[in-house]
């Protein structure tokens, strides 16, 4: 019988005596990771040196929290673009963190092709999802460029093109006695794609239903993942699950409670204002975004009668409060209590190839996908509840597929909707006389 290659990486499922996942029989050999090393900028090794390690490292991760903090307000800030544009950034990064784990493995055989396959689907992926986006945002835009007219009309035609091209170019980089491994990475690769591509688009799709639905489910997982380190670090006790030992029943319960206090404040403070609360819309005039309308119900001032039990405890009979604030309640238990189960993923993935964390970009936090793993799990609820829940009619994206069609088109649609009005007498009285 013909030996194969990938035997090598412990992937033949049948041989007698296969032992437990976590065994080394079963686990690629992966050099060790830049990861592993210490990328801690001198100046402040020097300020925490004599510090046991515990507290230094306690030290190193609030000082870098604090600036990533500060920055994540200096990019709310900059607007809608910025924020677009850090999202792809994030997204490229955490693409590359977990493809370079496989790159490792893949290039040891000499194998050709991966690194560049993967990049080329991650482009393919990309073309395809944000050219979704702008023919669903910027239909003014696309219908007054004539390129941008032919793209759009067949988006998904060329991207299946693109990615039809890139399957082709694994097949013919097959190499003997090597499929295995190489059908391996290709999922591999897919599976990257689903995680983290797919998710971002979710995050860019929810910053268009408004601000605030990007900043409250970030900021929450932020704060989630703060306060379960805090109460971990100085009351926990008892381990809440051995893919993450330092994890506590104390920091899980701890942070729940404070996350959700913190997401109750948060939506009371961001609902306020327009700037957070508008669907991002896209100005055809000023060829600008803008964020301004009349806020939606969710976002406006409720008088809400409190049950019975409550009145006899506070002495309160009524409270006054915005709709999404009862909405943030749900997304903060969902940070809290689902949340973190996207960190428990990613540190059984790092434990299956013996690896700290996914690089070492961020001193004391790992790599950006050491920092976003809970975050993609949480904007995809997101998405699911703002579609379920939030979300109706977007007259403006209506409009804007209209002025997309035939001018006969327009004016069938026209008529249609004028008999419909005259019949439910709905016309105003001017309208009528000059019919």
């Amino acid at each position: 019988q013909e030996a194969d290659g990938d035997d090598r990486l412990g992937l033949q499922g049948d041989a007698e005596g296969e032992c437990d996942g976590d065994s080394k029989a079963d686990t690629p050999d992966v050099p060790l990771s830049t990861a592993d090393t210490d990328n801690t900028p001198q100046c402040l090794n020097k300020a925490l040196e004599g510090l046991p390690p515990r507290w230094k490292n306690y030290w190193i991760r609030g000082v870098l929290s604090l600036a990533m903090i500060s920055g994540f307000f200096l990019i709310i800030y900059m607007g809608p673009v910025t924020l677009i544009l850090v999202v792809m950034t994030v997204q490229i990064k955490c693409f590359q963190e977990i493809i370079t784990i496989g790159y490792r493995v893949y290039h040891s055989y000499e194998l050709p092709w991966f690194r560049t396959l993967s990049w080329y689907f991650l482009i393919c992926v990309n073309y395809f999802f944000y050219g979704e986006t702008v023919a669903d945002y910027f239909g003014a835009l696309v219908q007054r460029e004539e390129p941008l007219q032919f793209l759009a009309r067949y988006h998904r035609f060329i991207s299946f093109a693109l990615y039809l091209a890139g399957f082709c170019m694994f097949v013919l980089s097959l190499v003997k006695k090597h499929y295995r491994l190489q059908f391996y990475m290709f999922a591999w690769t897919h599976v990257t794609l689903l995680i983290v591509v797919t998710q971002s688009h979710l995050v860019i799709q929810n910053l268009f239903e408004g601000m605030i639905w990007f900043i409250v489910p970030i900021s929450i997982v932020i704060c989630n993942d703060i306060m379960a380190y805090l109460f971990g670090f100085f009351f926990g006790r008892t381990p809440l699950i051995k893919l993450s030992p330092k994890k506590t029943w104390e920091g899980f319960i701890g942070g729940f409670f404070s996350t959700v206090v913190f997401g109750f404040i948060l939506a009371y403070l961001l609902a306020q204002f327009q700037y957070f609360v508008c669907p991002v819309g896209f100005n055809s005039e000023t060829n600008g975004f803008t964020v301004e309308c009349e806020p939606s119900d969710i976002f406006v001032m409720q008088e809400y009668t409190l049950p019975a039990v409550v009145q006899n405890t506070l002495r309160w009979k009524t409270v006054n409060l915005y709709p999404f604030q009862i909405h943030s309640i749900f997304l903060s238990s969902f940070a809290s209590l689902i949340g973190p189960f996207g960190g428990f993923f990613a540190s059984g993935f790092k434990r299956a190839f013996k690896i700290k964390d996914f690089a070492n970009t961020i001193p004391g936090h790992g790599g950006i996908m050491d920092r976003f793993d809970c975050q993609y799990l949480m904007a995809t609820f997101t998405h699911v509840y703002i579609a379920s829940f939030i979300r109706g009619p977007n007259p403006s994206k209506v409009l804007q597929q209209l002025l997309m069609l035939q001018p006969e088109q327009q004016l069938s649609i026209f008529h249609t909707l004028h008999s419909h009005l005259r019949e439910r007498d709905m016309l105003p009285p001017a309208a009528a006389q000059a019919e």
